[in-house]
């Protein structure tokens, strides 16, 4: 029982730790967009190998699209963790 509160506690804390950086951080750009910037200040003529096969409509659409990307690979993992542990 005290190692479930232990762990309730510590996913308390991460979940709270992250919401204070991301919070005085303030800028929640992708990674993309960031070196997307820094290689057009390098060379601003660089053309791209390859082009996006589907770019979403909008930022919300890519962000759900990133969440349900996110969910289904934590969902496989736990399923064959769990799948492990009882086996």
């Amino acid at each position: 029982m005290r190692k479930h509160i232990f762990l309730i506690v510590l996913a308390i804390f991460i979940v709270m730790f992250s919401l204070y950086v991301g919070a005085q951080k303030g800028d929640l750009a992708g990674a993309d967009e960031k070196m997307e910037e820094v290689i057009k200040e390098i060379s601003p003529d660089y053309k791209p190998f390859f082009n996006s096969i589907f770019e979403p409509p909008s930022g919300e659409v890519e962000s759900f699209l990133f969440a349900l990307q996110a969910s289904t690979g934590a969902f496989i993992i736990g399923y064959f963790l769990g799948k492990g542990k009882n086996a």
